[in-house]
């Protein structure tokens, strides 16, 4: 069974203790450590591997999410926080999940579950070979070839080295990078709004400013791709 070494960082002392307690009671986590604040996390960042961190976003001195913007390669990240509307923000990051206090066990394995199935399935994954045609492209995932076609794909989200491919009825995970299979899509169809996210264009349910919808789900607008994605729908549709 894959372990996966985390890290605390809460300056409550009755949440930390709640951490701890889950983390404890779920087989493949391993607690190296809990920490008051950012700050002093920075050296279990330098002398252990660390697989997961559960960061509280309202710290003291540096807050959560410009803790994870001080990161070069972060390792995966669950937030937690009494504020639901951080979460659209936490995304943009791309944080594994967040929770919401007062954190049940439930919820809280179902994001650990979360991270647990998604890192299986990258790695499963085989180094990407992409063939494309006119409508549709090919590509590697659990030592399969899968042919996917492009009006039925929902939007690409970027998983660092890897990308998931979601449509209506699943999701497919390869090695990959978004850059280079956005060279593959048709461009007139699809539109990148984010670092970490391509769209569908008529695949959009609505849009503001700030988010778009599709299949269910909101996708941040990223603040460098504001203008063009705006503009892109307004006056193309």
């Amino acid at each position: 069974m894959q372990q996966y070494n985390c890290i605390i960082i809460e300056d409550e002392p009755l949440a930390a203790e709640i951490l701890e307690d889950y983390v404890a009671d779920v087989p493949f986590l391993k607690l190296i450590k809990s920490y008051p604040d950012a700050l002093r996390a920075l050296e279990s960042l330098r002398d252990n591997h660390i697989d997961l961190i559960f960061l509280d976003i309202n710290l003291p001195r540096l807050k959560g999410l410009d803790f994870i913007r001080t990161l070069k390669e972060p390792p995966h990240i669950i937030l937690t926080t009494a504020y639901h509307e951080y979460a659209l923000e936490g995304y943009e990051l791309n944080i594994v999940d967040y929770l919401l206090k007062p954190i049940e066990f439930s919820r809280f394995l179902k994001a650990v579950n979360k991270l647990k199935a998604m890192t299986s399935e990258m790695q499963a994954g085989q180094p990407a070979a992409i063939s494309t045609s006119r409508d549709h492209m090919f590509i590697n995932t659990n030592k399969m070839r899968v042919k996917v076609f492009f009006d039925e794909i929902l939007y690409i989200e970027s998983l660092k080295e890897y990308v998931k491919i979601v449509t209506p009825d699943k999701s497919l995970i390869t090695r990959f990078q978004l850059g280079m299979i956005e060279e593959q899509l048709p461009k007139e169809d699809f539109l990148r709004i984010h670092r970490s996210f391509i769209v569908s264009k008529a695949k959009i349910d609505a849009y503001s400013s700030s988010i778009i919808e599709t299949g269910g789900r909101q996708i941040p607008i990223g603040r460098n791709y504001k203008e063009l994605t705006i503009n892109s729908l307004e006056n193309n549709g």
